[in-house]
């Protein structure tokens, strides 16, 4: 219950950055990157403290694998917005469409793309990777050879 309320807190973040960007001008692919961005520094935040219980791991550790999984999150984000936008434009009631809906069109595959984004991408690796296995870099140490 508290990761859903993480990504819907992250994900208004993310959208009204996106949407307020967009209604200023900015094209809507770098108003999604920025949305993206914003929501990504909040559902940390959020996770760290509150979600996930990290008592034992340190701080750069989860920050290395945040950023790993953020990156992902941001490129599938983006790229899923602009290819989903960009087919939606092809459409010819698309075309159609004129003064605000016609700025804020993006929104819609927005939508969809972080549904599947932040279930089958965010979640899984927050939960499985991220905030788990905290000693990794104990792990990823190699064994030294003395001669």
């Amino acid at each position: 219950m508290k990761s859903l309320f993480s990504a819907q807190l992250a994900g208004l973040i993310d959208f009204l950055t996106a949407m307020l960007l967009a209604n200023c001008g900015v094209y809507y692919v770098a108003s999604t990157f920025c949305g993206a961005l914003t929501g990504g520094i909040a559902n940390c935040s959020i996770n760290y403290k509150w979600v996930f219980t990290t008592k034992d791991c340190s701080k750069r550790n989860i920050a290395i694998k945040y950023l790993l999984v953020w990156c992902g999150s941001i490129f599938l984000n983006t790229y899923g917005t602009y290819l989903l936008t960009e087919s939606v434009l092809q459409t010819e009631w698309a075309a159609r469409l004129s003064g605000l809906f016609a700025i804020n069109l993006f929104l819609i595959p927005k939508i969809i793309v972080a549904i599947f984004v932040s279930i089958f991408w965010n979640f899984l690796l927050h939960k499985n990777f991220v905030y788990r296995d905290c000693h990794i870099d104990e792990k990823l140490r190699l064994p030294r050879i003395h001669k």
